[in-house]
């Protein structure tokens, strides 16, 4: 992996992070890599605050021009933190993701563009993450899932109407209703990732992708993409999103397999589940 040796002079400070690092490994790129290995990078409730945090400060501090997420170990991240979902089920606290979606990342618009180096399992919240991101590279030990249904939930945080915008809607279908994982072979096929690095490391092609991006005129990278991104989601997308969010989703919160669901997972046994009454 290339050294991170470059020493970066921000007008504005970095936030402070607890679950994932930030470094610099070139002028005006950042790398933040999900730093909770033995959790497999899931992101609880702080890490969504300070993750959110980190992509604002992308796009206010002028000397950055490209960020990049990675994971530390086996996982790029394997999604929300069930135990800490299951805690709040049994509290009857809401478990909201904040303004940007899951990790800050899978509804956010945001200014500058960001690239996904996913280095290992991209399952749940993790996946929901890179549908939004502007460039995926994959590992070829990567592999992707959507496995919500599996345990009760859903994936609310805003990957289903863009997933089926990506790769259409019978592979879309596929992927969410099965829950079944999708090799970084597969997913490159489908269109879901731009790259499978075979032979170097994935942070490290990410950061030659984010050298050409970055060398161009920010203000052109900036208008390019939102160009782009009127092609991809326009209104549609997050207005689908806003709907069904709003309109399903409070019904599985009011359900009792949900809270089953994730109360088997942490519990290591099967399901129970009740008939449906949505």
């Amino acid at each position: 992996m290339a050294p991170l040796d470059w020493t970066p002079k921000f007008k504005t400070h970095p936030p402070k992070t607890k679950y994932a690092t930030l470094s610099y490994p070139s002028p005006n790129i950042l790398l933040v890599t999900l730093n909770r290995p033995k959790e497999l990078n899931c992101i609880n409730s702080e890490g969504h605050k300070e993750l959110l945090e980190v992509w604002n400060w992308l796009d206010e501090e002028e000397s950055l021009r490209v960020g990049i997420i990675t994971g530390n170990g086996r996982a790029f991240c394997a999604g929300a933190d069930l135990k800490e979902w299951n805690t709040n089920n049994e509290d009857e606290k809401p478990h909201p993701f904040p303004i940007g979606g899951f990790g800050g990342l899978s509804r956010r618009s945001g200014l500058k563009p960001i690239i996904a180096a996913v280095n290992g399992i991209c399952f749940g919240g993790g996946c929901e993450i890179i549908i939004n991101l502007d460039m995926i590279l994959a590992s070829k030990n990567a592999s992707f899932a959507l496995p919500e249904v599996k345990i009760g939930v859903v994936a609310v945080a805003g990957a289903l109407p863009r997933l089926a915008r990506t790769i259409g809607k019978p592979r879309a279908m596929e992927m969410a209703l099965t829950g079944r994982t999708v090799s970084a072979k597969e997913a490159a096929e489908w269109g879901l990732v731009n790259q499978v690095i075979e032979d170097e490391n994935v942070v490290d092609a990410a950061i030659e992708m984010a050298k050409l991006i970055s060398a161009n005129s920010p203000d052109a990278v900036i208008v390019t993409r939102e160009g782009v991104k009127y092609g991809w989601e326009g209104v549609s997308v997050e207005e689908g999103t806003r709907l069904w969010s709003e309109g399903w989703y409070p019904k599985l919160l009011r359900g009792e397999n949900m809270r089953e669901g994730v109360k088997s997972f942490v519990e290591k046994r099967k399901p129970v589940w009740k008939p449906a009454k949505l």
